[in-house]
């Protein structure tokens, strides 16, 4: 074992493992459009499942039933393991389903295996870490080093689910974010032609599909919700909620004030837009005055010495023909 790690560790086979897997996620990165499907196609799906779910909700509530808009958890190992150790409660098990709505993860069983991850996942990479560092580097690195690479180990595993969470949440964010003042404008125009929130909804969700696929599935829901909650405030909350952007839940704002006092609509939505459509162009001209600074460490490290090499280069040559 030990001497089938050691020729691992060749030089030689470590470039000839890293050439081969860079090859590979080359190969892999021209051929993911190829076979990548629709998304907004499958999305939608996954929100009309998520729509007969609270349509049986509602059924069930006006039936006398016992009403449960969330999920049953499926009694599996990792439910069990969930449930035994009470990580709902150690790991706040509500700020985390919120981290996973914002990121598009609303079921009850995306729940649960996150829960499972922040627990398992430390114990795996600790685990990982001691091994190799015990058989690998057992003669390099003193045994207080290894408790303290476990130790590490154990803190970035216990972080690492939530980071992959906070960069899915990001990502969906600057997606609808990118999006929001076109849906905002299409929002605007569908009102003001006589259509109700639902439908314009509906449509401007049809609409920006290409263009954002988490800002339609939201849309989507959020109609959804519109048909089958019996709060409508609930449903615009929700959106807000769901997004975490302080755009939307401004928009959200002004559609529940709307409601509840009869105010126009459009006009709320006229304002909103044009507010929208500064705020971004005021994000543009920040990122426009940021970029001379962003760009000083760059040139110097690489055009500056191009510059001297040029300028510089026939006199050394000169200098050193005369020596």
């Amino acid at each position: 074992m030990f001497e089938l790690l050691k020729s691992l560790l060749q030089m030689e086979v470590i470039v000839t493992i890293l050439v081969g897997m860079a090859a590979f996620a080359t190969v892999l990165t021209l051929a993911a459009p190829i076979f990548e499907g629709d998304k907004l196609r499958d999305r939608m799906k996954t929100v009309g499942q998520e729509r007969e779910r609270l349509r049986a909700a509602q059924r069930a509530s006006l039936m006398g039933g016992e009403t449960r808009l969330r999920e049953k958890a499926k009694t599996d190992l990792i439910s069990q393991l969930v449930e035994a150790l009470n990580l709902r409660r150690i790991f706040e098990a509500e700020s985390s389903r919120d981290s996973l709505r914002q990121a598009g993860l609303r079921s009850e069983r995306h729940l649960i295996v996150f829960l499972a991850a922040r627990f398992v996942v430390p114990i795996v990479l600790g685990i990982l870490v001691f091994v190799y560092s015990s058989t690998v580097f057992a003669n390099r690195i003193a045994p207080p080093m290894r408790v303290a690479a476990t130790g590490a180990g154990l803190i970035f595993g216990f972080y690492f689910p939530r980071i992959m969470l906070q960069n899915l949440v990001k990502r969906r964010q600057e997606s609808i974010k990118k999006a929001w003042s076109d849906a905002l404008d299409l929002l605007l125009i569908c009102v003001e032609s006589g259509m109700a929130i639902e439908p314009a909804m509906q449509r401007v969700a049809r609409e920006i599909g290409s263009a954002s696929v988490p800002l339609a599935e939201e849309l989507t829901l959020t109609v959804a919700e519109l048909s089958y909650l019996q709060e409508r405030r609930k449903a615009y909350e929700n959106l807000g909620k769901r997004t975490g952007l302080a755009t939307v839940r401004s928009v959200v704002t002004s559609l529940i004030q709307s409601e509840r006092y009869g105010t126009p609509m459009g006009t709320a939505l006229r304002v909103l837009a044009q507010e929208n459509r500064d705020m971004r162009m005021s994000e543009a001209e920040k990122k426009a005055a940021a970029l001379p600074p962003k760009l000083t460490v760059p040139m110097i490290l690489f055009f500056l010495p191009v510059i001297f090499v040029v300028i510089l280069g026939p006199s050394l040559i000169l200098v050193l023909k005369l020596k």
